[in-house]
């Protein structure tokens, strides 16, 4: 352990991370730097810094990263109308990768010889904080004290700050949510205490970001969204960075109750988790880039996309942001976007967002074709015939021999 002096750890300032620094310090006796990332989790995370200086760090890190984070991680993982086993807008594991690369900069900046997590044995995030940092800096140790040491519950982890004089707002901690929570500007997750029975339903006062859809607005909201290449560069025609549209979505969406999300999935570690999410912004986000898309996308295109969107998925949620396979995809999606441009109106009511228009000067519907009114010769609707016995001639010849199925 003696070849360790410095290590850069993914500090929030919490209970966890708090014990962590001094854990590290007195396990490795090392130099430990604290890094401290906004990405738009709701919490001020400047105490952090005040918080770490009490236990002796010199070197602190405190970096507002929410427009990096939608701009280069959630807007591109969007392009691909990306979810996860159906459901899931991989809120967690698109964050993970931003923050990864910051901890091997800061590792290479400050000549650390390591980096460090408050990741469980038990989670995807160790997973994905690895994945990403052996990606960046093969030669990087990585240290990940819940693998490593015996303090298991929360009991021992306050007994600890207790024998430490570790500085932890002991009043609050006692008011602690029961449900373990990661938050960003894509999403806030909810796991453990009763939702570890998946028959039990969450209760009501757990929930955040939204009200519930039956307590939303009775009259509907309707936003705009203007899109240039595939990412939303305007609501309601006011030009807005990433990240502002995304708090802004999240907003109408959260005031709308829209976003909740019940899910059991299954882990890349191998086992099943049940968890809840809000994503007001994102369900949102979803729903209008694919009205855009319907309007502007070649058909064989959209498909190929609906094709390999699953596998993007399972990418981004297995933690491989870094890898090549990313890469190619997220180069292939792109390419599609390069028409994906309009504007789309969405209709927010009581837990549901639906598309109410769309609009394109790229747009390849052409209503003289698809008319039912009289089309002026545009489609002549005897070319169809032709069409259909030759994709029908494969079918008409194995039934010649008998294949009809039963």
């Amino acid at each position: 352990m003696s070849d360790v002096k410095k290590v850069v750890l993914a500090y929030s300032g919490g209970l966890d991370t708090s014990v962590i620094v001094k854990w590290l310090q007195e396990t490795y006796d090392c130099e430990v730097v604290t890094f401290t990332a906004d990405i738009g989790q709701g919490e001020e995370v400047e105490p952090a810094r005040a918080k770490a200086e009490a236990l002796g760090v010199k070197e602190i890190y405190i970096e507002d990263l929410r427009e990096e984070f939608v701009r280069d991680y959630v807007y591109p993982m969007f392009r691909a109308n990306t979810i996860y086993e159906g459901e899931y807008l991989l809120g967690t594991s698109i964050a993970r990768p931003l923050i990864t690369k910051r901890l091997v900069e800061i590792a290479n900046q400050t000549g650390a010889d390591a980096i460090s997590h408050g990741a469980t044995g038990k989670g995807n995030d160790q997973v994905r904080f690895e994945l990403g940092a052996y990606a960046l800096k093969p030669g990087v140790k990585v240290i990940a004290p819940w693998r490593e040491w015996d303090l298991n519950s929360r009991e021992k982890l306050m007994a600890y700050c207790q024998q430490h004089d570790i500085p932890v707002d002991f009043s609050s901690q006692k008011k602690k949510s029961p449900y373990s929570m990661d938050a960003n500007l894509l999403h806030i997750s909810y796991e453990g205490g009763n939702l570890e029975d998946p028959w039990v339903e969450a209760e009501e006062d757990m929930w955040r970001w939204s009200v519930s859809p039956e307590a939303a607005p009775d009259e509907p909201t309707y936003v705009e969204l203007t899109y240039e290449r595939g990412d939303i560069v305007a609501i309601d025609g006011v030009p807005m960075r990433p990240h502002d549209v995304l708090s802004k979505l999240n907003q109408l969406g959260g005031d709308n109750g829209i976003g909740r999300l019940d899910i059991v999935e299954n882990r890349y570690v191998g086992m099943k988790s049940r968890g809840c999410y809000e994503t007001p912004g994102g369900t949102i986000m979803l729903k209008a880039h694919r009205a855009i898309e319907s309007l502007t996308l070649d058909r064989e295109e959209a498909h190929l996309k609906d094709e390999l969107m699953p596998k993007y998925a399972k990418v981004i949620y297995n933690g491989y942001w870094w890898s090549p396979e990313r890469r190619a995809l997220q180069a292939a999606i792109d390419e599609t976007q390069k028409h994906v441009s309009g504007v789309v109106r969405m209709k927010l009511y009581k837990g549901n967002a639906t598309v109410a228009g769309r609009r394109s000067d790229a747009s390849l519907f052409d209503e003289s074709i698809a008319t039912f009114e009289d089309d002026a010769g545009a489609y002549d609707q005897k070319d169809a015939e032709g069409f259909i016995k030759l994709n029908a001639l494969r079918l008409r010849i194995a039934a010649g021999k008998g294949r009809q199925q039963d």
